[in-house]
């Protein structure tokens, strides 16, 4: 089955290479050119990844993610001007999976698209060994990818679920900022430590009963991460 990607900018001309670039890979492309039609193509479809400009008309790519999030896990990769760190950190903090700046090279945008394509599909149907994992008052269903918080489950988004299994699959061990960003967001995303920060942060904010003062997922100064 083809994998189906939502493309949304309101360059036309943007949109229309990426679409024939990625349609040439064998994948089904809709496009959308303001907020509003991208998050009705959102609701109605289930896709496999959305490019998601950052200036877009009606509705900002920022509220359109923080939307999205409200009511699907897609993995979101958000367009950014060059340079332009507020956008790469808001889009961050309401629930983008990545980030790319403009202008990219459109074999970066594909590599970065089939990346999460390939860790998306061996969460979902690679044999695991282990279908649960509890540790103190966290549970994860690991096929289903659902989590439990003291006896409530939560909402994580796809890159939020992955930062906690693999923290969970690994206690005690502490993982530096670029050594997470490799393992998580892959080898061909030289992207910014910041991308780390900000996922530890939200998460912290829906698991930790003070995310302030965390209990499970803990920083050791000046070195990076680990979950306790």
């Amino acid at each position: 089955m083809a994998h189906s990607i939502l493309v949304v900018d309101d360059e036309k001309l943007i949109v229309k290479g990426i679409k024939f670039s990625l349609e040439q890979d064998g994948m089904k492309v809709d496009t959308a050119y303001d907020g509003e039609e991208a998050l009705e193509l959102a609701k109605a479809n289930n896709y496999d990844v959305i490019i998601l400009d950052v200036m877009l008309p009606k509705i900002d790519g920022t509220a359109v993610c923080q939307q999205i999030r409200e009511f699907s896990p897609v993995p979101v990769v958000m367009v950014t001007a060059k340079d332009a760190d507020i956008d790469k950190i808001m889009g961050l903090e309401y629930g983008a999976d990545d980030y790319i700046t403009k202008p990219f090279n459109i074999l970066e945008l594909k590599a970065r698209i089939k990346a999460i394509i390939r860790r998306s599909s061996l969460g979902r149907q690679a044999p695991v060994k282990i279908n649960n994992l509890t540790l103190r008052d966290i549970s994860l269903d690991i096929q289903s990818r659902r989590v439990v918080v003291r006896g409530s489950e939560i909402y994580l988004t796809a890159k939020e679920y992955d930062l906690l299994e693999f923290f969970m699959g690994n206690i005690g061990q502490v993982y530096t900022r670029e050594q997470l960003l490799a393992e998580l967001w892959g080898s061909e995303n030289a992207g910014d430590v910041r991308t780390v920060d900000v996922h530890v942060r939200r998460l912290r904010e829906k698991i930790e009963e003070n995310p302030s003062d965390p209990k499970y997922i803990c920083t050791k100064w000046r070195v990076g991460y680990y979950f306790r």
